[in-house]
C-alpha cells in the first residue's frame, strides 16, 4: 500500500484522478482501523466499520486532539523511526505522531514543495529561519526543512537558528552581500523578529530579483502577534521580495503533507490548495456535516500520507471553501470545539 500511496503522491494533480484516491482512502482506512485500535475504537462508538463505506467523505475524521491524549499508532511505538512532536509548554500537551518511516513524508514534502515554491528553478541559496534536524529532531518543521534543503537547496544553504537563538547579525550580512536570488524559509513569528531588528538597526537592502520567502506557524503562545500581511509588506519594504513572492505554509506535526497559499510569482487570491494526496472537507462544529460551499466550519482533511498513524483527522482550524482550497479563518472557539469534545468522550468511553 505505501508504494501505491507514494506513486499516488508523485503524480500531478490533473492525473491524479478522484477515483483512484477514493480507492486508496478505503484500503488505508480498512488498514488503519484494523491496526490502530484507538482509532477502532472511535469508529466503532460511531458504529462505523470498513465494510459499511463505500465514499472517502464517509470515513470518521479522529479529533485532532487525540494525538495529545494516546498513541495513535498502527505498529508499537517502540518501532517508530521518528516521533514528531507538536509545540506545547509541557510534553504532556505535546501532540505525538509516530512514524514507521520517513519515505512516505519525504515523498509528501518534496511533490508539493515544489510546484509552490520552486515552479521555475531547481535550485536555490535556502536560509533557514529555524533550528537543524540535529538541534530539534523532534520537530516535523525542522525535518521537513532538511528534506528540502537536501534536494533544492543550493550551495550555501544554512540554518540560522542555533541553540534557540536567531543569528540575525549573520543572517543580514550574508543576504546583503549575495547577487543571486535567495528562498527565506520560516516560522512567522522568526520573521517578525528579522524584521524588528531591521527597523531597529536600520538596515535594508533589495534582494536579488527572483527571491522569495516562505513562512509558517501562527503566534499562538508567542508574546506578540502581527497580521499576517504585514510580514509581506515589511518583506517588500525591508528586502525588496514582492507580495507574490511570499508564500504561506499550512501544516500540522499531525499531518506528513502540506498545504500553500499561492504558487511563487502568482498574483491570484491566496487560497490553500491541498496536494494530491489530500482532501479537506468544512464541517459543521455541531454535527460534523459539510458545511454550504462559502460557508465557515471546522477543516477535515484525509491525508493519504498519514500511513503509519490516522490520514482521517478533524482539526481545531476554521476555514471556508473556496474553488478547489480554502482559506483559513483562525481557531475554533471553545463553544466551536464542542463537536470534537463530543467525539473525544465517545472514544475515551470505551
Amino acid at each position: 500500500m505505501q508504494h501505491d500511496i507514494v506513486h499516488f503522491i508523485a503524480k500531478s494533480p490533473e492525473t491524479a484522478s478522484d477515483a483512484e484516491f477514493n480507492t486508496l482512502a478505503l484500503s488505508l482506512f480498512a488498514y488503519q482501523y484494523k491496526t490502530n485500535l484507538p482509532y477502532q475504537r472511535f469508529c466503532r462508538s460511531k458504529n462505523i466499520v470498513p465494510e459499511s463505506v463505500q465514499r472517502w467523505q464517509e470515513i470518521p475524521h479522529l479529533p485532532v486532539l487525540a494525538f495529545k491524549w494516546g498513541e495513535i499508532s498502527c505498529m508499537p511505538t517502540a518501532q517508530a523511526a521518528r516521533v514528531f512532536y507538536s509545540s506545547g509548554t509541557t510534553q504532556q500537551e505535546k501532540s505525538k505522531h509516530f512514524l514507521r518511516d520517513l519515505v512516505t513524508a519525504r515523498a509528501a514534502i518534496l511533490a508539493h514543495f515544489k510546484r509552490h515554491l520552486l515552479p521555475d528553478c531547481d535550485q536555490m541559496r535556502m536560509m533557514i529561519l529555524t533550528p537543524s534536524p540535529e538541534e530539534d529532531p523532534h520537530a516535523s518543521l525542522s525535518y521537513m526543512m532538511s528534506v528540502v534543503r537536501e534536494l533544492f537547496g543550493a550551495e550555501g544553504s544554512d540554518y540560522y537558528i542555533q541553540e534557540g537563538v536567531l543569528q540575525s547579525e549573520t543572517l543580514l550580512k550574508e543576504l546583503a552581500a549575495t547577487d543571486e536570488p535567495v528562498m527565506l524559509l520560516g516560522t512567522s513569528f522568526s520573521f517578525v523578529h528579522l524584521i524588528d531588528n531591521c527597523e531597529k538597526e536600520g538596515i535594508k537592502f533589495t534582494l536579488p530579483e527572483g527571491s522569495r520567502l516562505m513562512d509558517t506557524g501562527g503566534f499562538k503562545g508567542k508574546s506578540r502577534e502581527v497580521p499576517q500581511g504585514w510580514i509581506y509588506e515589511m518583506a517588500g519594504k525591508l528586502w525588496g521580495i514582492s507580495p507574490p513572492y511570499c508564500i504561506n505554509e499550512y501544516g500540522m506535526s499531525e499531518m506528513c503533507s502540506q498545504f500553500y497559499d499561492r504558487v511563487v510569482g502568482e498574483r491570484s487570491p491566496r487560497v490553500y490548495i491541498a496536494p494530491p494526496q489530500v482532501k479537506t472537507r468544512v464541517l459543521f462544529p455541531e454535527t460534523l456535516q459539510s458545511v454550504p460551499d462559502g460557508s465557515v466550519g471546522l477543516l477535515a482533511h484525509t491525508d493519504l500520507a498519514n500511513i503509519d498513524s490516522v490520514a482521517f483527522i478533524l482539526t481545531e482550524d476554521l476555514g471556508r471553501k473556496i474553488d478547489d482550497g480554502f482559506v483559513l479563518m483562525g481557531r475554533a472557539s471553545g463553544a466551536e470545539k464542542k463537536g470534537c469534545s463530543i467525539t473525544m468522550d465517545e472514544l475515551l468511553e470505551h
